[in-house]
């Protein structure tokens, strides 16, 4: 019975001939997807497209095997696969197919072949971290502070096994259930050798086990204990960020390396200011006559008081800004800038002598919006000489 011929490569992932590496892995995890076997249980025509895909893949996804076949078609790539075809342990683009296949079984290329995904070794796990919140104040961010935090109910290492978990420190050995993976692999059948994976209950994951275990810790190598450690906290740190302090966290099992102390800074709220990245805002209450007249006023700045020149006809709303005494950078030179926002103060009780003047200053109103100030003198320059009085 004659071989049905194979289709062309190009075609067969639906791709232009001058298609690109990224248009071929495009169109092949496109295809691979919607003819897995898994999605078409039991459906051969779906399986023979899913092998022609994978084969075609493997042609045109390498320069080298692409330019055999444009120049002599199957024949020029025919030995690469052998007179039998394609066979799976052809494909090397491995990592492919393991993102196709994560998307079923949210597992790897590995298991799905009935291989063996080989777990990291050179020790016990590592120690889980600890996360804690810290709240600063801003004086404390702009000026850098050194904080010592006391932390509580944290794994330390056992004193008395020195963290191996056997007793009079005994070193843990290999597990031999799960040779020291940490996981247990079944087979099951089907279309590919599919693996289920579980954690080893005899090693609870860590892969070692301690024949005789300290008697103080169970065998953990893990003591629950309590520590102080110093924190510094750099200026500038922006509210919601998280420090990382390598090695301060939990001790790992079995003499594990610890893991890590995640400090997320909260900023508490100012009762003056407002914080806008490195700039900060001030709002700075005048009187109605410091706005037409100018003054000069203290106000409040994070490091001290400065003096603040307010010029005449100052109107409500009007920035002025303050140079350099914001928050420091983070990691830089120079600091941000205070933005002092000026609000005309309007005076809800008025005693009679005020009460006379602003009666005046009405009738005054009244003249300039007619065109006929008084005495030639502008309605400002009026203004300012009755407040001068």
């Amino acid at each position: 019975m004659a071989t049905a011929a194979k289709r062309d490569y190009y075609e067969v992932l639906g791709i232009d001939r001058n298609a690109d590496l990224n248009a071929i892995k495009k169109a092949y995890r496109k295809l691979a997807l919607k003819y897995h076997p898994d999605r078409n249980a039991g459906d051969k025509g779906a399986e023979e497209k899913f092998k022609e895909l994978a084969e075609a893949y493997e042609v045109l996804s390498d320069a080298e095997k692409r330019q055999r076949y444009d120049r002599f078609g199957h024949q020029g790539v025919q030995d690469q696969f052998g007179q039998g075809g394609f066979t799976w342990q052809d494909f090397t683009h491995a990592s492919e197919f393991e993102d196709i296949f994560s998307s079923f079984f949210g597992g790897g290329l590995e298991e799905l072949f009935g291989g063996r995904r080989t777990r990291r070794r050179g020790g016990p796990p590592q120690g889980s971290d600890i996360r804690i919140s810290l709240r600063l104040t801003l004086e404390e961010i702009a000026k850098g502070i050194e904080k010592k935090i006391r932390l509580r109910r944290v794994q330390a290492k056992c004193p008395t096994c020195h963290g191996s978990g056997g007793k009079d420190g005994a070193q843990p050995v290999t597990c031999p259930q799960c040779g020291g993976s940490g996981q247990v692999r079944r087979m099951a059948g089907g279309f590919f050798n599919l693996v289920t994976v579980t954690t080893c209950d005899r090693c609870a994951g860590v892969g070692r086990i301690t024949t005789e275990p300290c008697l103080r810790c169970g065998g953990s190598g893990m003591v629950e204990d309590e520590r102080t450690v110093s924190v510094k906290i750099p200026t500038g740190v922006a509210n919601g960020t998280t420090m990382r302090l390598r090695g301060q966290g939990n001790a790992g099992p079995q003499g594990g390396p610890p893991g890590d102390l995640l400090i997320d800074i909260m900023e508490e709220e100012h009762t003056l200011f407002t914080r806008q990245g490195d700039d900060i805002i001030y709002d700075l209450p005048i009187s109605f006559s410091q706005a037409v007249l100018g003054d000069e006023i203290d106000v409040p700045t994070l490091d001290g008081t400065v003096r603040l020149k307010i010029h005449d006809g100052t109107q409500s709303g009007k920035i002025l800004r303050l140079r350099g005494k914001g928050v420091p950078h983070l990691n830089e030179y120079g600091a941000g800038d205070m933005l002092v926002r000026v609000h005309v103060w309007t005076p809800i009780k008025l005693d009679a002598e005020e009460r006379r003047l602003f009666q005046e200053l009405r009738e005054m109103e009244h003249a300039s919006s007619s065109g006929t100030p008084q005495g030639g003198k502008s309605f400002f320059h009026q203004i300012r000489d009755i407040f001068r009085d």
